[in-house]
């Protein structure tokens, strides 16, 4: 990565760089790092992809300041990429059912409050944001060779909905068919 693509000046960089274990955002940054690599061919032809490379460089950003322990860089990297980091969680956790508003303040050390802010700055809703990522996982799983083979409940608690019923509401609001008519149209005439 670029030190322009950073805008953080190099020995900061060779100083946060030997001190990466060392800060409380490795794990978390390792494991986005690790799942771009496991699923960079279907990543790249995303519509998303600049904007997952753009996030993925400000958590960088974050890791190697938190890591050189510089306040005056890593206080405004991590501010920056909080909505980013709370993103990055949520979508590490959408298959579980308990994954809250409440779960996600804690997990970045701030307020539910707070977060609702952050996320009301950005023109997000937090709650229907996990929604429409748990549908879309949904979606794709149930026209998947093992997604076939598994009950239209089953996939629906795969992907954090504990309510068959609601998933389906939700799932005809979200596509305008019901789950079974998405899996019977997506499989072809015969099926």
């Amino acid at each position: 990565m670029p030190y322009d693509l950073l805008a953080v000046p190099p020995h900061i960089v060779r100083r946060g760089a030997e001190r990466l274990r060392a800060s409380p955002l490795y794990d978390m940054v390792r494991g986005h790092i690790a799942r771009l690599h496991a699923d960079a061919d279907t990543l790249a032809g995303d519509p998303g992809a600049a904007a997952l490379g753009t996030a993925t460089v400000e958590l960088v950003r974050a890791l190697l300041t938190s890591a050189a322990g510089v306040d005056a860089h890593a206080r405004p990297a991590l501010a920056e990429t909080l909505l980013q980091r709370v993103l990055a969680y949520a979508r590490t956790h959408l298959t579980e059912p308990d994954l809250t508003a409440a779960r996600v303040a804690h997990a970045h050390n701030i307020s539910v409050r707070a977060l609702y802010r952050l996320c009301a700055q950005a023109g997000l809703s937090l709650e229907q944001w996990i929604i429409e990522q748990r549908l879309e996982g949904a979606r794709a799983a149930l026209v998947s060779p093992v997604g076939r083979t598994r009950t239209i409940a089953s996939v629906a608690r795969a992907w954090g909905f504990t309510d068959p019923s609601h998933f389906t509401r939700r799932f005809k609001a979200a596509y305008g068919v019901t789950p079974r008519r998405w899996r019977a149209s997506a499989s072809g005439p015969g099926a």
